[in-house]
């Protein structure tokens, strides 16, 4: 190991000069490991987070074969992370997670379109990346992992995809949650987006493969309960509102009359609660059923959740491809479960965002709503938007963070989702309520 441990790093620091020449970008990341040989690995590369192990003999036989193998190897590791994906194991399977890892780190790596990169493509792996892409428009290690997880792969099919995308050793990993070193990656991976948006902005070099993973890495979490809150208006309810009763007044008068108070407590409290709203659902053939269960079942639990609902609203439910397939008129709690335990999902051509809004114009017009509040269009994002902003909030609900090509407005809220968004919300509800009796798409 000593005979080659320095020919190991000098071999390493080659590929990350020659990695830097073409990703000036990730230039802060390609030095932000240790180089050291050893930590107990053997024909391979590893890391903590902190250091990248080498065994020297391993780096010496690869590099004689190709050069870029190396650099590819290296930046591999890299984006591991880059991506958190470390941090992100806990509470995993270690196989299936290792696995989703690898291969959404290698659709990267295929695509990005330099010399120093250069790798002959493996037509499993096309094969394996393009089912993939059928249920995710990104394919990040989050999505991998929850489909490999709804395969129920056998030992022997997980061990043969292990094979077509294993680069490095995720020995190192550490389960438990280091939050210290997860936020300095995700520092970096900040620092990283802001170079690739300015180096990329009109050239198509495969650099956006790697954005579009950084974006969903850097991005906060969700919660999607306040974000719904938003969309309430302030009404006055029956029930004393303690924070505007004067407890002066009221103590003052007991004392001057025996028992006379001076004031009343108010009959009334100011709350905010949602009640002209519509819900818009994208049922275009690009947009999973099973996705979209999750999103009403979900949008359905926190609305109905107490402090948010009024006893009576006027909720429009649509679905929509390319033109109004379903207009569903949400009255109180119970036509909403209703509606929720009898959802069909109507629709399966492309996508066009312009019916929605010309029809909530024509309600409008009607006197359907009396205060719409908002709108929220659970998509996919990839259809023809319109082009005139709305009298009324619009939100663009995207499961998953969507390819670069998909713009939305700039007039309009874009808020992107993952299921443990969802999960989380789902979790915080009242226990008697219990979204698994909810009917499958």
């Amino acid at each position: 190991m000593g005979d080659f441990s320095g020919i190991g790093r000098d071999i390493l620091l080659s590929a990350r000069n020659e990695l830097y020449m073409s990703l000036p970008y990730l230039d802060a990341a390609l030095c932000a490991l240790d180089l050291q040989p050893g930590g107990g690995i053997t024909l391979s590369l590893a890391t903590d987070g902190e250091t990248l192990y080498y065994d020297g003999s391993w780096l010496s036989e690869r590099f004689l074969r190709s050069p870029t193998l190396v650099n590819r190897a290296f930046l591999h590791t890299v984006l591991h992370c880059m991506l958190r994906h470390l941090g992100k194991k806990q509470g995993k399977i270690p196989a299936l997670w290792d696995l989703a890892c690898d291969a959404a780190v290698e659709s990267i790596l295929e695509d990005l379109d330099y010399p120093c990169l250069y790798a002959a493509s493996v037509p499993a792996r096309r094969k394996f990346w393009g089912q993939c892409r059928r249920e995710m428009p990104v394919l990040t290690a989050e999505g991998i992992y929850r489909q490999l997880l709804r395969q129920d792969l056998s030992e022997f099919e997980t061990a043969q995809l292990q094979r077509l995308f294993l680069a490095d050793d995720h020995g190192l990993w550490d389960p438990e949650h280091n939050q210290e070193q997860d936020q300095k990656w995700q520092n970096l991976a900040s620092r990283t987006q802001t170079g690739m948006e300015t180096v990329l902005a009109g050239k198509s070099t495969g650099g956006e493969a790697v954005l579009e993973q950084v974006r969903a890495a850097v991005r906060e979490d969700v919660d999607y309960r306040a974000f719904l809150r938003r969309f309430a208006a302030p009404r006055e309810v029956a029930g004393v509102d303690g924070d505007a009763f004067d407890y002066g007044f009221y103590a003052y008068g007991l004392r001057l009359y025996g028992n006379l108070p001076l004031v009343e407590p108010p009959e009334t409290r100011e709350e905010t609660r949602i009640e002209d709203f519509v819900i818009a659902v994208d049922t275009s053939m690009s947009t999973s059923g099973q996705l979209v269960r999750e999103f009403l079942a979900c949008t359905y639990a926190v609305l109905r959740s107490a402090g948010s609902f009024t006893r009576k609203v006027n909720i429009r439910i649509l679905q929509c491809d390319d033109q109004i397939r379903a207009d569903t008129a949400i009255r109180d709690l119970e036509e909403l479960r209703t509606y929720m335990e009898h959802f069909q999902l109507i629709g399966g051509s492309a996508t066009d965002f312009r019916p929605v809004f010309d029809y909530v114009a024509k309600l409008q017009a009607e006197g359907v709503f009396s205060s719409l509040r908002g709108l929220l269009y659970f998509t996919d994002g990839m259809g023809i938007y319109p082009e005139k902003r709305t009298p009324y909030e619009t939100a663009f609900i995207l499961l998953g963070e969507p390819p670069l090509s998909v713009k939305t407005p700039p007039w309009a809220i874009r808020l992107v989702l993952e299921p443990p968004d969802l999960n989380r919300a789902a979790a915080e509800l009242p226990e008697e309520l219990d979204l698994s009796e909810l009917p499958e798409l």
